[in-house]
């Protein structure tokens, strides 16, 4: 598959087959994700990966429970979208992410990216240097894991609902004082199909040069490619 396609096509997929995913393709994912780049060349990450039975019924339990909450918040929340389009989109992906929220313990595959609790800021005789935080040393590796497991044709997605009950994920799977989980992501084969996701025209987040200066893109919007790897229609 071509780099460009795979990045182009690569989506949240949240209904996930429970087909065993293979050892090897999981140790490939995680190699790709070692490969994230992080200022420093600090690596500040470790994975914790839960294949067994009884570890996703577990943080399926737990993730079911944040997301019922997280919803009702949400829903009481957000009001109506603006046209049809917009709330068909919208519908789709509530409906999606209950599908995981209910069936997160039959995916076979859960990571949890953990980072390290850190303070970045430098300081010197003119005050604190701000240069972010670690998370922007983590995500990239996020990235890397769900670009290989395209790669590989397993669907992927990134979420962070579980930090609800944070402390509690923490302390089930011994995850030490100082880290923190940055992202669970759940790993299967896809029920859905790998696309283009909706998203805003990229010209309208654009500033070319200072803010509010815009230009029209001179090259074509991107077509996918026939991809006959895709799983079923969800």
């Amino acid at each position: 598959m071509d780099l460009y396609d795979g990045i182009m096509t690569t989506r949240a997929m949240r209904r996930l087959a429970p087909d065993p995913v293979p050892r090897a393709d999981i140790e490939a994912i995680l190699r790709a994700a070692q490969q994230g780049p992080s200022g420093g060349n600090i690596q500040p990450w470790q994975f914790v990966v839960l294949t067994s039975p009884e570890d996703r019924r577990w943080m399926g339990d737990c993730y079911r429970a944040c997301y019922e909450r997280y919803e009702n918040a949400l829903l009481a929340m957000v009001g109506p979208q603006p046209d049809a389009d917009s709330q068909a989109s919208w519908d789709r992906t509530i409906a999606a992410s209950r599908h995981l929220a209910q069936n997160l313990s039959e995916v076979p595959v859960h990571v949890l990216v953990c980072m390290p609790e850190l303070d970045l800021t430098l300081t010197d005789e003119d005050g604190p240097m701000d240069i972010g935080t670690t998370h922007a040393s983590v995500y990239p590796a996020v990235q890397n894991l769900v670009l290989a497991a395209r790669g590989l044709g397993l669907g992927s997605v990134v979420t962070t609902v579980f930090r609800i009950r944070h402390d509690e994920v923490r302390a089930h799977f011994g995850i030490p004082d100082g880290w923190s989980i940055a992202a669970l992501v759940p790993v299967g084969r896809p029920l859905g199909r790998f696309g283009v996701a909706r998203r805003k025209p990229v010209q309208k987040v654009t500033h070319w040069g200072s803010w509010g200066e815009r230009q029209e893109f001179e090259t074509p919007e991107y077509t996918a490619p026939r991809d006959p790897g895709q799983g079923e229609v969800g």
